[in-house]
């Protein structure tokens, strides 16, 4: 019938914006600003009750409320997957091959490093300001990756591959800073019951076991053991993460079998979540007129400056050294853009933002402020620039991809 062919043909795009990699980012977008609006409306009071009023029960005295049960407990689930991911990168995938490696971990390396630097550069001089370096220093897969969906086939393959992989070993970064610098006063016990799990889970994938549920429960003893030892509780999703066998005795993937069972959850309900309880800067006393405050600033020109100027400039000395070439078929203004774009923090700087002022709300608001700033404008430049951006003309010789 003619009228159904025109609601097909007018619903299309949507159905298929709703399985691309845009919508996770355009999701994450809406998330962010629905917090915005809700902690700045009359039901502000109400939002602050939900997230962060005491429970009237807990079953984990340490998680008395909703925020901490998301930040301490959900996400992690959210470095779970990360884990399983970058375990099944260095297996089987594009961190397996050390020429292939190279570039992205280089860049990575310099776009972690270089947006602490300009950090540093801005509030480095400010009392109780130190601990919040690392915040720009991240990279928002998801959101990111939605942005590249959003540019369709603009974006050649292997700069799409090449941004995948930087945002993996920027993970990795992450978690190790936070292992490193974000943990507090250890309890030695519980470090010790820790240790005598992961044993454990070690053990069982020695010994070939490949079922899910000894690992699953091995990986909340885990948690619960990490979260009283002092070390942030996602740690532990990183670490069991780490133990899930690769290959089961008939063939399949137990770890891959684990991932697609929660990337979904992942990417629809614990990382929303996540954005919706964060996001939420109140702007009457932290307003837009704060943008150049000292943290704001700095982590808003960490993440928009400080991320491209680190990946940018290893790619090019990278490639004028022979260190390693840049992606194939892309131009440089198209690599920029993507470079860019990685100033996206979001759901790791938020997250690493309230670790670092943890007896600071107002810091914890500032540093909101500029993480949401950075990313936005970081978004929208690298969109900007790669829509604009001509494709790589072939050499001579070479035929066009």
């Amino acid at each position: 019938m003619p009228a159904v062919r025109l609601l097909n043909a007018a619903v299309r795009p949507f159905k298929s914006l709703f399985v691309s990699d845009a919508f996770e980012g355009m999701l994450l977008i809406a998330i962010a600003a629905l917090a915005i609006i809700v902690a700045n409306s009359p039901l502000a009071e109400d939002y602050h009750h939900l997230f962060h009023g005491a429970l009237a029960w807990t079953p984990i005295g340490k998680l008395d409320t909703l925020h901490l049960w998301i930040n301490d407990a959900l996400m992690a689930i959210f470095f779970f997957v990360v884990g399983l991911e970058v375990k099944r990168e260095i297996i089987a995938g594009n961190l397996a091959d050390s020429q292939i490696r190279r570039l992205p971990v280089l860049a990575a390396v310099a776009g972690m490093a270089a947006p602490a630097l300009v950090y540093f550069l801005i509030a480095g001089g400010e009392p109780n300001l130190e601990r919040g370096w690392a915040i720009p220093a991240a990279t928002d897969i998801a959101f990111a990756m939605g942005v590249i969906g959003l540019l369709g086939n603009r974006v050649p393959p292997p700069l799409r591959l090449f941004l995948l992989t930087v945002a993996i070993v920027d993970d990795i970064g992450a978690v190790l800073i936070i292992a490193v610098f974000y943990t507090a006063n250890i309890d030695l016990l519980w470090l010790i019951a820790s240790l005598v799990v992961l044993g454990c889970l070690l053990a069982m994938n020695r010994f070939h076991v490949d079922r899910i549920w000894p690992y699953i429960i091995g990986a909340l003893v885990l948690w619960f053991c990490v979260l009283n030892s002092g070390v942030h509780a996602t740690i532990a999703g990183v670490v069991a993460a780490l133990t899930i066998p690769m290959r089961r005795r008939d063939g399949n993937s137990l770890l891959e079998n684990i991932e697609h069972g929660l990337v979904g959850w992942n990417a629809y309900l614990i990382v929303p979540l996540f954005g919706f309880a964060n996001a939420g800067v109140e702007l009457g006393e932290i307003g837009f007129g704060n943008l150049f405050d000292p943290l704001p600033l700095a982590v808003g020109a960490g993440l928009v400056f400080g991320k491209q100027i680190g990946i940018f400039s290893s790619i090019v000395v990278a490639n004028w050294l022979g260190f390693a070439k840049k992606p194939e078929n892309s131009s440089w203004p198209q690599i920029w853009g993507t470079a860019v774009l990685c100033g996206i923090g979001f759901t790791m700087s938020l997250f690493i933002g309230a670790l670092a002022f943890p007896r600071y709300p107002l810091l914890i608001e500032e540093a909101k402020l500029g993480v949401l700033s950075g990313s936005l404008i970081s978004a929208i430049l690298g969109y900007t620039i790669l829509r604009m951006a001509p494709a790589k003309k072939p050499d001579a010789g070479e035929s066009p991809a």
